[in-house]
């Protein structure tokens, strides 16, 4: 009896996941457009994207992938996965992922049914589902922790790649220089940025794999001035530097924004905390105060 049960929970958890990771490869359709006309690809380019291997300077060595892998591969979630630990610099493979998020769930799952008192032990169902997506949700959390400290270190790298072009540098030159002169996590992709171009990538294809790796607008607008630049010509160094001043300016309205909106922020969430007869006599309270006979 245990061990079916076992089985149709796992069933459960991988029809989970699998719902959840298409529905997000459904809901990023309309931020892959945006990214496309950033870019500059037209339908074309992505058809030719799309009927040929992506250029890559690293292939997997292993003769043999994992059913993890191979139901990722078949369900076409493999990437989107990837991307995911990418986004966080770990050195995982989205097979790894996902075999973690399984034994997580296998171990959330037998521990609720072996520890917890009956009744309770009929929520091992519901431990066990929470339990698989720990493994994403650090993943994702950690993402957006190194994405943050990527964002606030841009705009000055764009600063000293404009610097570095009026001293006379080539562009993928101070691509490289970035590696020195910055931290982590912008000084590693960069260097990795600069390494794929100097191994016989092209440029263009170097960027474009900058742009996927770290997916903020700010790079997509980086990227695209770039090719931009190479094919029509113009002054690189001075439009770094009014892009590294728009940034600025949009951190900054970024942060008027959350000012002006804190109040009803922590207004709309001490209300949704609260229980809905709290709310009711709030409400009666607050409509006494403010009925005055005349």
């Amino acid at each position: 009896m245990l061990g079916y049960s076992i089985l149709l929970f796992l069933v459960v958890v991988i029809g989970t996941v699998i719902m959840y990771l298409a529905m997000g490869k459904a809901a990023d359709s309309d931020v892959q457009r945006v990214k496309d006309r950033l870019l500059g690809r037209t339908k074309v380019e992505k058809a030719k994207e799309g009927s040929g291997e992506a250029p890559a300077l690293m292939k997997s060595d292993e003769p043999h992938a994992s059913v993890a892998q191979k139901i990722l591969n078949n369900l076409q979630l493999a990437e989107r996965v990837q991307s995911l630990i990418e986004q966080a610099g770990l050195r995982w493979t989205s097979a790894k992922l996902m075999q973690l998020a399984m034994l997580c769930a296998l171990g959330g799952f037998c521990f609720a049914w072996y520890m917890l008192p009956p009744p309770f032990d009929r929520f091992a169902w519901g431990i066990g589902l929470t339990s698989f997506f720990f493994p994403f949700l650090y993943v994702v959390r950690k993402g957006k922790a190194r994405m943050k400290k990527f964002e606030e270190q841009f705009p000055d790298s764009l600063e000293f790649v404009a610097r570095s072009m009026r001293a006379g540098h080539a562009f993928s030159v101070s691509l490289e220089m970035i590696h020195r002169e910055f931290s982590e996590p912008l000084a590693g992709e960069f260097r990795r940025t600069f390494d794929e171009q100097n191994l016989g990538l092209p440029l263009e294809n170097a960027l474009q794999n900058l742009s996927k790796r770290v997916p903020l607008l700010e790079v997509h607008f980086f990227v695209s001035s770039v090719l931009l630049q190479k094919r029509t010509g113009g002054n690189l160094s001075e439009l770094l530097d009014k892009l590294a001043t728009l940034i600025r300016e949009r951190f900054k309205l970024r942060g008027r924004i959350k000012a002006i909106s804190a109040h009803g922020r922590i207004t709309a969430t001490t209300l949704s905390v609260i229980p809905i007869c709290f709310q009711v006599i709030g409400y009666l309270i607050m409509k006494k105060i403010v009925t005055i006979e005349i």
